[in-house]
């Protein structure tokens, strides 16, 4: 593990943890409804797991992939991009909206997150690459527009709780790496 030796104040701008992938089918068939509150104020994660509640919760194929993390600079990099007003961070159906962090420039590096309960380390495996349900769901062009910015699946590596607002992220490069546009 790197030493995590730079800090960075970020904001946690929304959490996701749903038991249901509701962007299953065509598209244009429309999003299957959700099951139960899907937007929480706090999540619990669990080391190599993934967060309590989610779809993706345990599930093997997904160990190193079972987190997403998104930085809400990207959506608003679409939104300009397309010519649309504001668009919803949870229509992007990631886990975890963050400002402040270029998680998009982060492959292969480890970090955390620190909401006032203890830092939960994460290490960045992959993109989290965006399908055609965002044509759908955020705005026409939206699939295209996202590429290179749809955010990181990341596996937790150890336990702990986030909650919406003010979070310290540490990293091991100089946090001053430009922004995502």
């Amino acid at each position: 593990m790197a030493a995590l030796s730079y800090a960075r104040d970020v904001t946690i701008e929304l959490l996701l943890a749903s038991p249901l992938h509701r962007y299953e089918g065509r598209p244009s068939d429309g999003p299957l409804d959700a099951t139960g509150p899907e937007l929480p104020d706090h999540v619990d994660i669990r080391a190599h797991l993934g967060i309590v509640g989610d779809r993706y919760f345990g599930q093997r194929a997904h160990v190193t992939a079972s987190v997403t993390i998104f930085a809400v600079e990207s959506l608003d990099h679409i939104a300009h991009a397309l010519g649309t007003g504001p668009l919803d961070p949870a229509d992007t159906r990631r886990n975890i909206i963050v400002r402040g962090l270029p998680i998009d420039e982060m492959r292969g590096e480890e970090f955390s997150l620190d909401t006032g309960s203890g830092p939960v380390l994460f290490r960045v495996h992959r993109p989290a690459n965006p399908c055609a349900w965002m044509d759908v769901a955020l705005a026409p062009g939206a699939h295209q527009a996202m590429r290179g910015r749809g955010g990181m699946r990341c596996e937790p590596l150890t336990d702990g709780t986030l909650r919406l607002g003010p979070a310290i992220a540490r990293v091991a490069h100089d946090p001053g790496i430009p922004p995502l546009f």
